[in-house]
């Protein structure tokens, strides 16, 4: 698939920041928050920052985003609607959330509770608008919600610590969080490239068009003369050698070292362990979009059987 620079953007910082937002939620609601004012402005300035980041960015890959309303319409039947629902909603418990915090001094534990689970039930919607397309096996496996789940608990956790160790407002600041996110991460990707390198459940030509039967099936014409949408949106292709590079970037500069850095922070004076901190942050970030952009990138639509691919 074409890997959109706006839905790049989109899913990595509303997953870190819908994250952060479960976080402080949780943090709430297991009564470890202090009620500075001043620490709740810039925690939900940070995490909303992020989050509308990620939403305005969604609506820059659309033909015509003063359409997008009309998304919110198909919450039955569609992950895509559930997602813009949900995020919406989450809205409303981050404000009764942040009125009780920020005006009234008093962090209340059931907006946390509820803002928590909201949060990361948007995570789950973002990640099941891709594990739910049958026609693209790289995302229609058991490894994408997990994948997105820890992906955004890592960075979520890494804003939200950096965030208490700067501004004192919680008695133990997430670095379990982090680094259990960071380790799931790297441990699911593992797996998730090993899936789609094995081929297992492929589709294939003859698979596709029921000839298997008898015999090889080969392309005798293509279907169209020239680059069409199909091929410039589902038939994007990464060379091997560039694919294994960035996976090596990705799981090495996005997982292992910035993991690295939070066990080092543990141990280290407090002006060090920000600096550390923020050098997690950074690492993960670029590990994060390349992987994202992998995620995309190797991704094949079943569409490319009929445009000559081997197996999709």
């Amino acid at each position: 698939m074409h890997p959109a620079l706006s839905v790049i953007l989109f899913t990595t910082m509303s997953g870190g920041g819908y994250a952060m937002l479960a976080l402080l939620g949780l943090f709430g609601a297991g009564g470890v928050l202090s009620p500075d004012p001043l620490s709740g402005w810039i925690a939900f300035a940070w995490s909303l920052g992020m989050v509308a980041i990620g939403l305005v960015s969604s609506t820059l890959h659309l033909g015509h985003p003063e359409r997008a309303w009309r998304a919110f319409s198909q919450w039955r039947s569609s992950w895509l609607s559930r997602e813009g629902v949900l995020a919406i909603f989450t809205f409303v418990p981050a404000g009764i959330y942040a009125i009780g915090w920020l005006f009234l001094g008093e962090v209340w534990r059931w907006a946390g509770l509820v803002l928590s689970l909201s949060a990361l039930a948007t995570v789950c919607a973002t990640a099941m608008i891709y594990a739910s397309l049958k026609p693209i096996r790289a995302w229609h496996n058991l490894w994408t919600l997990p994948s997105y789940l820890a992906m955004g608990l890592a960075s979520g956790a890494l804003w939200f610590t950096l965030w208490a160790e700067v501004v004192p407002a919680v008695e133990k600041p997430a670095y379990d969080f982090a680094a259990i996110g960071l380790l799931l991460s790297a441990v699911i990707k593992l797996f998730y490239w090993h899936s789609l390198d094995s081929g297992a459940h492929a589709a294939t030509a003859e698979s596709a068009t029921g000839l298997g039967s008898f015999g090889k099936v080969r392309m005798l014409a293509p279907p169209h003369t020239e680059e069409n949408y199909l091929l410039k949106e589902m038939g994007f292709r990464v060379a091997r050698k560039h694919a294994m590079k960035l996976r090596r970037i990705a799981l090495i500069i996005g997982f292992v070292l910035p993991l690295a850095a939070v066990l080092a922070a543990l141990l280290t004076p407090h002006v060090v362990d920000i600096i550390l901190l923020a050098v997690a942050i950074g690492l993960n970030a670029i590990g994060t979009v390349t992987e994202r952009w992998l995620f995309f990138a190797e991704a094949k639509h079943t569409v490319t059987l009929y445009y000559g691919a081997e197996r999709a």
